[in-house]
């Protein structure tokens, strides 16, 4: 998924959708934890909760729905 950075002040934030939060099992102004690793930006739950696979495929599912127009332009 491609998400594109938005100018808030002198910084930049980035937007994560809800169906995003609700995988990480974040509410809004939750706290994060940034790793940078390999030239990667890793975002952990300060306090991460266990999510079962069953409701990562029905979020999965939801955002691809809605973003396949999205998906398909990327695939070309």
């Amino acid at each position: 998924m491609i998400k594109q950075l938005c100018k808030v002040g002198n910084s930049n934030a980035l937007i994560l959708d809800k169906p995003i939060l609700e995988l990480l099992g974040l509410e809004e102004e939750g706290q994060v934890q940034l790793t940078i690793q390999d030239g990667s930006l890793i975002v952990t739950p300060a306090r991460p909760r266990l999510v079962s696979a069953e409701e990562v495929g029905d979020q999965l599912d939801r955002v691809m729905k809605k973003r396949a127009e999205v998906m398909r332009r990327l695939a070309k």
